[in-house]
């Protein structure tokens, strides 16, 4: 049986080459060597698709290369998914979060990631999908009680949205009410800054630690 390391070295492979079937059966391979599914994919899949993305900037690779990449990574996350969320079925819950991919943008495997790691963390989180109508996050959060309402931008012409959700929650009257998160491969502390938000979350671990300081 492969080691851990090379498991993960294999998961990235399996990215770089867009093997849908290899990223499945790496995947099966890590659940049966006992790796978290979390460690697999931030430090497996996801880095591989940064560096694709990387290449896709430079103009080394072409958008079909990136869609085929995704395809295989969300092979194996349809597979690691549902055992990260049954990993935190009996936790109770610690706060609610409503996360969603901002509206203009049908990307979502991010945003599922961090979604799962919310859960196992001990979370209540709606998740609203991708292509999220920026009203929607503002009903949904006063409708459920929200403590945090979170949105991911995965292209920089969708960040926009992003601070129109800041926006609404201050037209609504309910920004006082909620922190708000924000995330995605454009999105950068800076820009969280800017529009006011108060959490910019890197990855999903770096979003269930920031979002557990806030209930500390």
């Amino acid at each position: 049986m492969l080691n851990k390391q090379e498991i993960i070295a294999k998961a990235k492979e399996a990215i770089m080459e867009f093997d849908d079937k290899a990223a499945k059966n790496i995947a099966n391979e890590a659940l049966a060597a006992g790796i978290h599914p979390a460690e697999l994919i931030e430090e497996g899949f996801k880095v591989a698709m940064t560096s694709l993305g990387e290449q896709f900037e430079a103009g080394t690779l072409y958008l079909p290369h990136i869609i085929a990449a995704v395809d295989a990574m969300q092979a194996a996350i349809d597979i690691l998914l549902p055992e990260m969320e049954k990993m935190g079925a009996e936790t109770k819950s610690r706060g609610t979060v409503v996360i969603g991919t901002i509206e203009g943008d049908i990307h979502s495997i991010g945003k599922d990631i961090v979604a799962t790691a919310l859960r196992i963390a001990g979370y209540n989180v709606v998740d609203l999908g991708s292509d999220v109508p920026i009203e929607s996050y503002v009903e949904k959060a006063r409708e459920v009680k929200a403590d945090v309402v979170a949105s991911s931008a995965l292209m920089t012409i969708t960040m926009i949205n992003q601070m129109r959700i800041e926006e609404q929650l201050n037209e609504a009257g309910f920004r006082h009410n909620v922190k708000t998160m924000v995330g995605g491969a454009p999105v950068t502390q800076e820009w969280a800054d800017r529009i006011g938000a108060d959490i910019y979350a890197e990855n999903s671990g770096d979003a269930v630690n920031k979002i557990n300081a806030l209930f500390e």
